[in-house]
């Protein structure tokens, strides 16, 4: 995975992305940023039960 400092309308944002084609990145800013620190462990939850591919 691919992690880059990008910015929107002057205002930081991180991109991720799969590989370097990748079509659709997935960008966030630092408000959405916070909101996934607070809820890091809700988000692994998360994956750990929907990710079929780890069962």
């Amino acid at each position: 995975m691919i992690a880059e400092r990008s910015e929107f309308k002057g205002k930081p944002t991180l991109v991720l992305k799969r590989g370097e084609d990748e079509k659709y990145p997935f960008s966030f800013g630092l408000m959405k940023a916070k909101m996934i620190l607070e809820h890091l462990e809700d988000i692994k939850k998360f994956v750990a039960e929907n990710d079929k591919a780890a069962a």
